[in-house]
């Protein structure tokens, strides 16, 4: 198994599935969280676009949720440049 194989695999157990509209949710967290806003504001605007999906932080879990999404923006970054690369291959 390859490298990006076992990252995928991994990155899927962590990330776990998600519904289409729990993706557009996390992008937009993410969207946010790459204009170098808090995952405060970066919640609160999600929210906002989004409030089927809203989620609620408060300062027992403020810190899981950024560390789950500044994971999640990395792990989409990562894919971007494999997805590029295959691309040119």
């Amino acid at each position: 198994m390859s490298l990006i194989d076992q990252y995928l695999r991994r990155s899927q157990e962590i990330i776990g599935s998600r519904t289409r509209a729990e993706e557009r949710y996390d992008h937009e967290v993410t969207t946010w969280l790459n204009k170098g806003v808090t995952i405060r504001k970066a919640i609160k605007k999600a929210n906002q676009k989004y409030p089927g999906e809203a989620l609620k932080v408060d300062d027992t879990n403020v810190d899981e949720v950024a560390a789950h999404y500044e994971y999640l923006r990395q792990h989409m970054e990562i894919m971007r440049k494999i997805n590029s690369k295959q691309d040119k291959a």
